[in-house]
């Protein structure tokens, strides 16, 4: 950003940059989310291990079929207790129910799953996850590049702005076309300066 915005003539800082991420990003998502499309028939959930001033935390995170990113948790355990607080989150924010849940082989899952009384098929393959295991590959580059996070509440704010803003970009895995790469393109860009318009 600051980059771009220098080529326009305009110097800011990265430090500017933070401080409007902190002031808009969760309005900004908070839009996104509220325009999005209903979310896919098959949820991949992982989590992966996020260290935070030398404490290990664990972001719970799940994906329809074409990646987008349905919900994440930053949460000290890794336990059927989590798993379940994402399960519930996921059905109370989403509004209906997947057709199949795919997991790796924490059994955390499938017993979240029977405390809930869900009638869901449940898949756990570690090689049938992979859709959820690079979902996390962006989230790592940001962390190396803002060499790490400083809270576990900073790191909860920043995944839910990023993963908002993301899925807006980032086109759908069943897009094949170039047409429909290009309308891909131009759609979320208007998305976006009218998200921003609205919010300012």
């Amino acid at each position: 950003m600051e980059e771009m915005l220098l080529a326009r003539g305009i110097v800011v800082s990265y430090e500017t940059i933070r401080r409007w991420s902190l002031k808009f990003g969760a309005a900004y998502a908070r839009s996104l989310r509220r325009r999005k499309a209903w979310p896919g028939y098959l949820w991949h959930l992982d989590e992966v291990r996020i260290v935070i001033r030398g404490k290990p935390n664990w972001l719970w995170r799940s994906v329809d079929q074409d990646g987008y990113v349905l919900d994440e948790i930053l949460q000290p355990r890794r336990n059927t207790k989590a798993a379940k607080r994402l399960l519930t989150r996921l059905l109370e924010r989403q509004g209906l129910r997947p057709s199949r849940m795919i997991t790796d082989k924490l059994k955390s899952y499938g017993a979240a799953r029977r405390k809930l009384g869900l009638s869901i098929r449940h898949l756990s393959h570690k090689g049938l996850n992979n859709r959820a295991e690079n979902s996390h590959l962006p989230l790592r580059k940001r962390e190396r590049i803002m060499q790490k996070f400083r809270s576990p509440g900073e790191c909860q704010r920043f995944v839910s702005v990023f993963s908002a803003i993301r899925n807006l970009f980032v086109p759908s895995a069943s897009i094949t076309t170039a047409l429909s790469r290009h309308i891909n393109r131009v759609r979320p860009l208007a998305q976006w300066n009218n998200v921003t318009a609205l919010s300012a």
